[in-house]
């Protein structure tokens, strides 16, 4: 019995009881589903609820009394041994070991499919995300989004949404034309200019561009030719860069077409007809403070060319024409102001302000030795993606980015992330997995196979831990799509993890010498595997491998 299960059959039972006439509890009151946890303690059962206590107030009644009710009718549930009242109406529930322990085949038939579910099926997600300037390197922040977005795509896949993954190629504005002269700075040999950008990547560049076309600096318009090929020289390594760290985008955006078909210039129009810009100071304003925004924003501006927010409003509006139902944007720690403004620009179109989300992440900092690392020797500004990778690999850098809520500062420690040992949570995960792997190896060579499974031999203590927390995986997938926040799986990986190697270290899969093979071993077979089946969804939603050897 999965967590879900019991909270599908409380609900069902609390339904009953106001059927009955047992319970007054207002339609409105009664909720979808009853929340249900482990107890801290485990003698207080294997789940609690505390929904009495939430129900008391519209029922009108103290809650021990709703308590008592729903007893009565949990205690006929199949599956359900014991349901015992605490304190002001606490349920304290245990499930019999038969009902706990067909989870294990359940997980093991399901495979790739165990914690995947329907709920978000018909929902078409953008997933805006990275988006780095093609200026340089991508750095820690642009990595951070890289892993926590790609993982929120495969998540929001495995509750049955239609993502698609967009990058937003930032190719017009003035950052392009530092990045131009730059590179032709460069390419004459001299010094980068006050406001451009430094590093051993803009020779290369630049190197790289001249190389190709030896003629350029005769060019009528050198800059103008090193803004073309060097922009596409950089967003191919871009490009590359995030191939290798596992993340492909299904759609590449470029910003300068909004601009070239007109359809910043239509959408303006359309503002202005409807009354929503006004001219201020040789400006044109969106009046976005009458849609919730903290101050109106300048959209063309008085030298006559258009500001940043122009652009965005028509890459909203295509969006919405493309047929996408909500339009998620992941945005460094500097963009705080875009939530309000693309919320109000959505509402100047009339359209619903709900279909835009915009989540901002935290900075990163990456130390060594107990030091922060500040500067990349090959961006010359700040620490890139690389910088990282070849340090720890891909894997190990995916997995400690995506690990903690991107709404908040972490400090990435090189020196953890390098050892072999628990203190490294991706390898503490991982080993677990290789361990499962390598249980199910010595199972086949000694004789022990999934021939046989019976649910009531899984009583140790440690099996029922460990059945709990597999239960608890398709929920927090569920969570961590609602909340948009990948980590809640790589911390649920981590608490599996622990009660898999809890349960390694006192419950055997292989007998021991001439022992005989019973259907205990096999049963726990079907356990380990279970385990194992858990891991790698887990680890695959976060984009990290699961090694069958370590």
């Amino acid at each position: 019995m999965t967590p879900e299960e019991l909270s599908a059959a409380i609900t069902s039972a609390l339904t009953a009881s106001v059927d009955a006439g047992e319970l007054a509890v207002p339609a409105e009151a009664l909720p979808k589903e009853v929340r249900v946890e482990r107890p801290k303690n485990r003698e207080h059962g294997d789940w609690a609820t505390n929904i009495a206590l939430q129900l008391a107030k519209p029922a009108g009644v103290p809650p021990r009394k709703i308590a008592e009710v729903l007893t009565a009718r949990l205690a006929e549930i199949p599956g359900v041994s014991r349901v015992e009242i605490a304190g002001p109406g606490f349920l304290n529930i245990t499930v019999d070991a038969a009902a706990a322990g067909e989870l294990a085949k359940a997980i093991v038939e399901a495979g790739t499919a165990f914690g995947s579910n329907t709920a978000m099926a018909g929902t078409r997600i953008n997933l805006e995300f990275v988006s780095a300037n093609p200026t340089g390197p991508i750095h820690l922040g642009g990595t951070r989004w890289a892993a926590v977005g790609d993982s929120l795509a495969r998540i929001f896949q495995s509750q049955g949404a239609d993502v698609t993954r967009e990058y937003y190629f930032n190719d017009h504005g003035i950052q392009i034309d530092r990045f131009a002269r730059s590179l032709l700075a460069s390419a004459k040999g001299e010094p980068a200019p006050e406001d451009g950008y430094g590093g051993d990547y803009i020779t290369e560049i630049a190197d790289a561009v001249t190389a190709a076309h030896p003629d350029i600096l005769a060019a009528a318009d050198p800059q103008e030719e090193f803004r073309s090929h060097g922009v596409e020289l950089m967003f191919a390594a871009i490009k590359e860069s995030l191939h290798e760290f596992g993340v492909d985008f299904d759609v590449y955006f470029h910003e300068n077409s909004l601009f070239e078909d007109g359809a910043v210039e239509k959408l303006l129009e359309q503002l202005k007809g409807l009354g929503h810009l006004y001219a201020k100071d040789g400006a044109w304003w969106l009046k976005s403070t009458a849609f919730g925004d903290d101050k109106d924003r300048v959209v063309i501006k008085s030298d006559g060319h258009a500001a940043y927010i122009a652009g965005d409003i028509a890459y909203f509006k295509n969006k919405r024409d493309r047929g996408f139902d909500l339009c998620i944007y992941m945005l460094g720690a500097d963009h705080h102001g875009y939530v309000a403004r693309l919320k109000a620009a959505a509402d100047a179109l009339g359209d619903d302000a709900d279909r835009v989300e915009v989540l901002i992440g935290q900075m990163v900092n990456l130390v060594k030795d107990g030091v922060p690392l500040r500067m990349s020797k090959r961006a010359g500004t700040v620490v890139t993606m690389e910088d990282l990778v070849d340090v720890v690999g891909t894997d190990a850098a995916r997995y400690s980015l995506a690990r903690f809520s991107s709404d908040s500062n972490i400090d990435i420690d090189l020196d953890v992330l390098t050892k072999r040992s628990n203190e490294n949570p991706v390898f503490y995960v991982q080993y677990a997995h290789a361990r499962t792997c390598a249980v199910a190896r010595n199972a086949a060579a000694t004789g022990v196979e999934r021939t046989a499974f019976d649910a009531a031999a899984l009583t140790h203590a440690t099996e029922s831990e460990l059945l709990a927390v597999l239960g608890q995986y398709p929920g927090v997938l569920a969570q961590a799509a609602a909340y948009r926040e990948p980590h809640r799986v790589a911390r649920h990986l981590e608490v599996i993890a622990g009660a898999y190697h809890r349960w390694y270290d006192v419950c055997r899969v292989t007998p021991l010498g001439d022992e005989p093979v019973t259907d205990v071993n096999r049963t726990r077979l079907w356990l380990n595997d279970a385990t194992s089946q858990v891991l790698a969804n887990g680890l695959g939603l976060l984009g990290v491998t699961a090694p069958e050897r370590m």
